[in-house]
């Protein structure tokens, strides 16, 4: 249940940079000197052409998704949700810190909602790990 709200939460935020992105809200509410602006304009904003917020919403709606469906009666103690959560969450991990290198040593900003989905991926990751080691041992 705490990675289905984690991932709503996220979702939304990612959803707010990608919609600040294409133009559709005003200015983007951030913290002093501006690091969510040069951080988003900048080349670690964008992945394969794609916006890095527009990746993190899709992916964050999914995961919502998926996590949403295990925390059902019926697949509590299947593996398959937390095997197809672990297949998500484990990549985005490794792009989170691609991103966050990106941020801090090379453009050496910070971006507060940012650090957002990077604290979540992370919360992510050790809940679907603790739940596999659940899972192993029933």
């Amino acid at each position: 249940m705490v990675i289905a709200v984690g991932s709503l939460i996220s979702g939304l935020v990612a959803l707010y940079l990608h919609m600040w992105k294409i133009g559709l809200v005003g200015s983007l509410a951030c913290t002093g000197g501006g690091g969510c602006e040069y951080v988003q304009g900048s080349r670690y904003g964008w992945f394969l052409g794609v916006d890095v917020a527009l990746i993190g919403a899709v992916g964050y709606a999914l995961l919502f998704v998926v996590a949403s469906i295990g925390t059902l009666a019926r697949f509590e103690d299947e593996a398959w949700p937390n095997t197809l959560l672990q297949l998500m969450i484990w990549p985005a991990v490794l792009f989170t810190v691609r991103l966050k290198y990106g941020e801090f040593i090379v453009l050496k900003s910070f971006c507060p909602w940012c650090m957002i989905s990077a604290v979540t991926i992370t919360l992510c990751a050790v809940l679907v790990t603790l739940d596999r080691r659940r899972l192993v041992r029933g």
